[in-house]
């Protein structure tokens, strides 16, 4: 009896995951759904989650008359940019605090650690203003530059390093290896799981991204895809089908890094997050 009841309590269990996924899932399969749709389709109550005739017209218009590959472009390279030049930076940062020793070190990390409560917009007009003196306004560094160095990705690489035992870096002085090489030959291949962690929020916070991009950005042609699919909803507010072709293409790609690199991500987090 009592191993029924513990079957009984699984599948339940179960069943209710399920019906959450599928109700987190289900705005997303509407929004796949309604952008092979015909125009008009998708205003219909209730709504369809099977194009009656599936048109590829949407992504057409996108592509071809909105330039939308343009945009996807933009948003590539400086999702990649700002997340190749963060990981060098943060991971440098980070192998600095956790293994070595110099004067301020903790009330350094310690203020570091306290400015993580202060609101990104409070920060965008003075960064902002800094950019307009170095005159980077309008240009691909204007975005990359605010990006390099992140206080949340110092202190998760900080926390991970600190597993990395000293004997063996100690080691490898003895050997001869000097700071750069240890960092490139031990503490990288070592810490390949919190720097997929981080390149993953890196990656899809910069992606994502709307404001800074927006406020920096004027010329059209740098527009990033956020910025792009808010011109497109001002513009076709009476054409749900396209809006939700223009948020697929804005999706997939994260939502392909992230599937592809879960694993890393997960490990990642919970190695990093638990070190004392």
């Amino acid at each position: 009896m009592r191993g029924f009841r513990k079957t009984l309590g699984k599948v339940g269990l179960h069943l209710g995951l399920l019906l959450v996924s599928l109700l987190t899932l289900l705005p997303f399969i509407w929004m796949l759904s309604a952008s092979f749709m015909e125009n008009g389709a998708a205003s219909t109550f209730p709504p369809r989650f099977v194009p009656k005739h599936v048109v590829f017209d949407q992504y057409l218009f996108l592509f071809q008359r909105m330039n939308l590959g343009r945009f996807f472009l933009n948003s590539l390279l400086l999702a990649v940019s700002v997340t190749l030049v963060s990981l060098l930076v943060n991971s440098l940062a980070g192998f600095a605090f956790a293994k070595f020793s110099f004067r301020g070190k903790r009330p350094i990390f310690l203020v570091l650690l306290a400015s993580m409560v202060v609101p990104g917009q409070i920060t965008m007009l003075p960064v902002f203003l800094l950019l307009n003196k170095m005159g980077l306004l309008n240009t691909y560094f204007g975005i990359i530059i605010p990006g390099t160095a992140s206080i949340f990705g110092i202190f998760l690489i900080n926390q991970y390093l600190k597993s990395v035992p000293d004997s063996l870096l100690e080691a490898a002085r003895i050997d001869g290896a000097s700071n750069f090489l240890i960092y490139w030959k031990i503490i990288l291949p070592l810490a390949k799981p919190v720097l997929v962690t981080l390149a993953l929020f890196t990656f899809m916070g910069t992606w994502n991204d709307f404001l800074w991009p927006l406020i920096v950005m004027t010329r059209e042609e740098m527009f990033t895809l956020p910025v792009a699919i808010a011109n497109l909803m001002g513009e076709h507010t009476q054409d749900p089908e396209l809006m939700m072709a223009g948020s697929v293409v804005t999706i997939i790609p994260v939502a392909l890094v992230f599937l592809l690199l879960q694993k890393y991500y997960i490990q990642g987090i919970l190695l990093g997050g638990l070190k004392e």
